[in-house]
């Protein structure tokens, strides 16, 4: 009984650290808080907008949060103004909605509202379409601006949560992905291959650009959670080193995939026989296990923020890289011999340790830092081109403290 009360216990610990469940949690405490403002403030016996304006403003993170809200409240007080100044010359009518949906959607990109451009629409029908157009109109602002305040505040006072983990979750996901293609491509080498089974693996690798399409996505809801984040010290450093550990694990997709492409050209070469001898055969699994593992040794460095596991990691990955370099040079004076037998395939098999380069100079440990530092100065002197008066601020901050330090 207290090993189902200690597993319980720990399930629901786990879930209210679960991202999802937080945001889940914010969003219906913010419209519920809204709503019972909006209640006391507001002529409308029902006013919704103010729950419907905290739900849509309280967004996963505090940055959107505040760049949505703003955007929100101009899409409504835009759109009840129209409404406004219609009422006052017609009335509803068929010519008049559709005039006042035009004049909405010209409007909210004027004033750059960017996906409430329907909001503008809506908040001009809605009042247009009632009696007292004064009333409900102010009233309507009113509730919008009770639930954007709302919906701001409580993000200040209960920060979003941050989204880092997820994304390095879906980083380590698509190097596992990654990982699990090349072994079962070296585990056809030994016996003939049919075309059809090494076309199959080359779809697969091509299916890898929807999977990094997917972890941008969470990795850019990652990037926003850190942005203006007060429990976070370092936002920049690490949207830095995952940013860049997904580009690096984009190109070696794109890599697989033309690796993949050969593996199907020599089966197509090869129908009658195995890709290669047994002993290349063996050699070239092994290499590509190697890779396989380095793949997924990068992304646990790349995701990995406590400092001892880093190091651990980067050891680790340092130990895939020197065996993979190893064993490639051992395949290289196989693939030599190989190629007295089938002259005529030598590209083919050039290709197959040029790509294998390709992806272990990508994952170089010493390639990473370096592109690492590049990305850190690109960004930071960004930021300073965008903000210089906030960037000359944080210089006689930093100046002040080094002089308190020096003193």
């Amino acid at each position: 009984m207290r090993d189902v009360r200690d597993s319980l216990r720990a399930r629901l610990a786990q879930l209210a650290r679960d991202p999802a469940v937080a945001q889940t949690v914010r969003s219906t405490a913010a419209a519920t808080i809204s709503y019972v403002v909006a209640l006391q403030l507001s002529s409308e016996p029902a006013p919704l907008t103010a729950p419907l304006t905290a739900l849509l403003v309280v967004q996963v993170t505090l940055y959107s949060t505040l760049t949505t809200g703003v955007r929100r409240v101009n899409s409504v007080v835009a759109g009840v103004l129209l409404a406004i100044g219609f009422s006052a010359l017609v009335g509803l009518t068929w010519w008049s909605l559709g005039l006042i949906i035009l004049a909405s959607l010209i409007v909210g990109r004027i004033v750059r509202v960017s996906e409430f451009v329907p909001e503008v629409a809506i908040s001009a029908m809605l009042v247009l379409g009632v009696t007292r157009v004064g009333d409900t109109a102010w009233d309507r602002v009113l509730e919008t601006l009770i639930g954007a305040v709302v919906g701001l505040l409580f993000n200040f006072l209960f920060v979003p949560p941050v989204w880092v983990g997820t994304a390095g979750d879906s980083i380590q996901d698509l190097a596992r992905r990654m990982r699990r293609l090349l072994l079962s491509i070296g585990e056809q080498l030994r016996s003939p291959t049919p075309v059809e089974r090494a076309a199959a693996h080359l779809h697969e690798a091509r299916r890898l650009d929807n999977d990094i399409a997917d972890v941008d996505a969470a990795l850019r809801q990652a990037e926003d959670s850190l942005r203006l984040n007060p429990r976070v010290k370092e936002g920049l450093l690490h949207r830095v080193v995952l940013r860049t550990g997904l580009d690096t694990l984009e190109i070696c997709a794109v890599v697989l995939r033309v690796l993949a492409r050969t593996f199907t050209d020599l089966a197509k070469k090869r129908e009658e026989e195995a890709l290669f001898p047994h002993e290349v055969a063996v050699a070239v699994e092994e290499l590509l296990a190697h890779v396989a593992d380095t793949l997924v040794s990068f992304a646990v460095l790349v995701t990995t923020q406590v400092s001892e596991s880093a190091e651990a990691a980067e050891a680790r990955l340092a130990g895939e890289l020197a065996a993979a370099a190893v064993k490639r040079e051992e395949v290289a004076q196989l693939l030599l011999r190989d190629i007295q037998r089938h002259p005529s395939q030598w590209q083919l098999q050039g290709a197959l340790l040029t790509e294998i380069d390709r992806i272990l100079d990508e994952l170089d440990t010493e390639h990473r830092s370096r592109r690492l530092m590049e990305e850190l100065d690109r960004v930071t002197r960004e930021q300073h081109e965008r903000y210089p008066r906030l960037a000359a601020f944080g210089k006689w901050i930093l100046g002040k403290r080094r002089r308190r330090a020096a003193d």
